[in-house]
């Protein structure tokens, strides 16, 4: 069978939505600011390597954060992300290029666009520093590697399995994704970056960044602890079950709080 028939229904439903958008009569291209830079600077200042996802709502989420995105995205800088993400992805995800140009212009930390990329066109709908590729979604891997990389982009390759990274390594990926989310049943599983981290050899040029279920600060130490390089945190800092809360500023207060929570998380825990 197909990979891309091995998912849920609210996947398939992203998948569909993706292959019927419309993509721009254009090429882009980019000067982006360095992903590993950011979170060697991170490091070197101590803190832990995040990245921070705007993202309004999913299909999992308990709720929609309605917050102005861009403040959202300076109240995660002001604590301490070294990166962020930002969703693009309209139907189920309440993003928009437009969100991502806004924030992108606001803030100097790298910015990755985080979408359901398939053909080589759709690569020129908005300029940002990385892009999201996902193995397991993409038919020529390598080619559209390649296609970003023409383009400026720097490249994050998703995969969710040991095979996966492997084909990630093989096609040139420099920056790899392990989802700890299973598309089949969208549990959460903490254990898939461990079992992938503990079954491959990494090469020292590429960075591995966890993704999905990191919630706490133990948490991100157990990531860490595993070999990831970095973390992609979206809901736990987004907080999308305190969304209803109407106090003026309350939005972005918490957001920078939570943010702050894993970016210190390596601190606290050895304190």
């Amino acid at each position: 069978m197909d990979a891309r028939e091995e998912v849920a229904p609210a996947v398939q439903s992203i998948l569909d939505a993706a292959r019927q958008r419309a993509s721009p009569d254009r090429r882009v291209t980019v000067d982006p600011r360095s992903l590993t830079g950011a979170f060697h600077a991170a490091e070197s200042d101590g803190r832990t390597p995040v990245i921070a996802e705007v993202k309004p709502t999913s299909p999992t989420a308990d709720g929609t954060r309605e917050d102005d995105p861009v403040e959202l995205a300076e109240a995660m800088v002001e604590g301490g992300a070294a990166a962020l993400s930002v969703l693009t992805e309209p139907e189920h995800f309440g993003g928009s290029p437009e969100t991502l140009e806004h924030v992108r212009a606001a803030i100097d930390v790298p910015v990755l666009r985080k979408d359901f990329l398939l053909e080589e066109d759709q690569l020129d709908v908005v300029e940002a520093d990385v892009v999201l590729l996902i193995a397991r979604f993409v038919d020529d891997l390598e080619g559209l590697l390649a296609a970003a990389r023409d383009r400026g982009f720097q490249v994050l390759v998703e995969v969710h399995t040991v095979a996966e990274f492997e084909t990630a390594v093989n096609a040139g990926a420099g920056i790899v994704g392990i989802n700890n989310r299973d598309l089949a049943a969208l549990e959460v599983d903490l254990g898939t970056t461990e079992a992938v981290l503990d079954a491959v050899d990494v090469p020292d040029d590429v960075t591995v960044i966890a993704e999905s279920g990191i919630r706490s600060g133990a948490d991100a130490r157990r990531m860490r602890d595993a070999g990831a390089d970095a973390l992609l945190i979206g809901s736990a800092i987004m907080d999308h079950a305190a969304a209803t809360d109407d106090e003026p500023g309350s939005g972005t207060a918490l957001v920078r709080e939570n943010t702050e929570t894993f970016t210190t998380a390596e601190r606290e825990g050895r304190a």
